[in-house]
């Protein structure tokens, strides 16, 4: 197997960061215009903004948490020459699961299936470490 395939899965994950960037600007520029900012608190406190553009700064904010270790464990498995058919389904489980969550976390936010999607994926990526740790053995 091509041990470079596990990059496309990442790629996705970093473009899935930049479309979240993209969604914030858009979403910051509908603020100020309407008139919903508190100018005096908008530098330093995230309460001057808005709900529907928290949604998206968390939303953000999520994507330096658990997808640091995936992206870790993926450039580990890359760097050992281990990308084997498991950890590239799990890779890709991981970032379907994370867009997935994206597009509940920015549109109707219903809790339970954000915790649905954020648990499934920390079980791939978890799952992916322990085929890290197996493959170094």
């Amino acid at each position: 197997m091509n041990n470079q395939l596990i990059l496309l899965p990442v790629l996705v994950q970093i473009v899935l960061t930049i479309v979240l960037y993209i969604a914030l600007v858009r979403r910051k520029l509908r603020a100020v215009k309407a008139g919903e900012v508190n100018e005096a608190r908008r530098a330093l406190h995230e309460d001057a903004w808005p709900d529907y553009v928290q949604q998206v700064n968390n939303c953000i904010r999520n994507q330096f948490e658990v997808p640091v270790l995936f992206y870790v464990v993926s450039i580990s498995l890359l760097a050992i020459g281990a990308v084997d058919l498991p950890a590239l389904v799990l890779a890709w489980v991981f970032v379907l699961c994370r867009v997935a969550h994206a597009i509940v976390h920015t549109g109707s936010n219903f809790v339970p299936t954000r915790r649905r999607l954020f648990l499934f994926s920390v079980g791939a990526v978890s799952l992916m470490a322990l085929l890290l740790g197996w493959a170094l053995i």
